[in-house]
């Protein structure tokens, strides 16, 4: 059973790659809370857990914690397996008390963690399996292919804080030439953030802000018109939007550290070029320079789909056997003989 409740435009490509992939080799459920609380499952995979409690209201949220908590106790009773992907090191934004408490619960009754790269602690005690994040070539395989715009410079995903849009509008600005343009494009997580990255680019006429969340076509079209992605993330670990980019053959400008320093051996430094400290005019300038001249695609062969489904079957398995031996008949369908299971979305 996947912690992903329903499959939205807005829903993350990655989970529903990954259930659409594991769905060819066992069984894969939507998370209800019926399900979760009565039914019968033998893994609970959990991605981003503070999406499972938190709702507009206190008293919504308080319930939601509360029903979690118990079926987690009910899984331990009944020896299922909760395993949890690791996307980011810590939630990104403040979570309430009822919150905080739900996810130390869920950490606590956590059997095994995926991490997505090698530099990602895992939260609790339990067995390790890193699994890179796939690409996003054949979720984007039919999208628009425009040729880049030259001097056009992107931003793309979500608008929030710690991405640090605001210091990329404030370095762009800070440049003279005509020539180049700037699109940020993506959903603020308020009016009041949209009318404060409105306000930062004032009467710039060579940026362009499009504050929505673009379906997948417009998506992949501001991102091959792009001749350089920019990512100037406060705090970066994971990165969708930098595989995203690099699916679709353009470069990125990222912030240096562990996890951006093995992407870029992974591809290549030219596909993936690394800040070092804050970002201004100037590194913008040079970045996109070096950027311009690139061919090609980036070679993510590292980052197969099926491969990245066999070894999360692999791992469930190897975590249902553990709780086999220890009394309780589970088991993973169709992970002993590969073949296809029902997929529900």
């Amino acid at each position: 059973m996947s912690s992903l409740r329903a499959v939205r435009p807005t829903t993350n490509p990655y989970v529903v790659e990954l259930n659409e992939r594991l769905a060819r080799r066992v069984t894969v459920e939507l998370f209800s809370w019926r399900r979760f609380l009565l039914g019968r499952w033998d893994v609970l995979h959990v991605h981003w857990p503070e999406v499972l409690v938190r709702r507009r209201t206190p008293s919504r949220t308080w319930l939601a914690a509360t029903l979690l908590r118990l079926g987690l106790l009910r899984a331990r009773g009944g020896r299922r397996v909760v395993v949890r992907t690791v996307h980011n090191l810590e939630p990104h934004e403040g979570q309430a008390p009822a919150v905080r408490r739900a996810l130390d619960a869920v950490d606590r009754a956590t059997r095994g963690w995926v991490v997505l790269n090698g530099h990602t602690p895992p939260p609790g005690p339990g067995p390790v399996a890193v699994i890179p994040h796939g690409t996003y070539t054949q979720w984007y395989a039919g999208a628009p292919e425009p040729a880049a715009v030259p001097g056009r410079i992107a931003y793309v995903g979500l608008v929030r804080p710690y991405k640090g849009v605001d210091d990329l509008v404030r370095a762009f600005r800070s440049t003279a030439d005509d020539a180049l343009t700037l699109h940020v494009c993506g959903r603020p997580q308020d009016e009041a953030a949209a009318d404060a990255l409105r306000a930062l680019a004032g009467d710039d006429p060579r940026i362009h802000l499009d504050l929505r969340h673009l379906p997948d076509a417009d998506l992949a079209r501001e991102v091959r018109q792009a001749e350089l992605v920019v990512l100037p993330y406060r705090a970066m670990h994971n990165s969708g939007a930098a595989l995203l980019a690099l699916s679709l053959g353009r470069p990125v400008l990222v912030p240096r550290n562990p996890v951006t320093d093995d992407l870029a051996a992974e591809v290549g430094a030219a596909w993936v070029q690394r800040l070092e400290g804050a970002l201004d005019g100037g590194a913008l300038v040079d970045a996109w320079s070096r950027a311009r001249g690139l061919t090609g695609a980036p070679d993510l062969g590292a980052r197969d789909w099926d491969e990245i489904a066999d070894a999360h079957v692999r791992f469930f398995a190897s975590l249902v056997g553990r709780q086999d031996e220890a009394g309780a008949s589970v088991g993973v369908p169709g992970a002993a003989t590969g073949s296809g299971a029902d997929r529900r979305r």
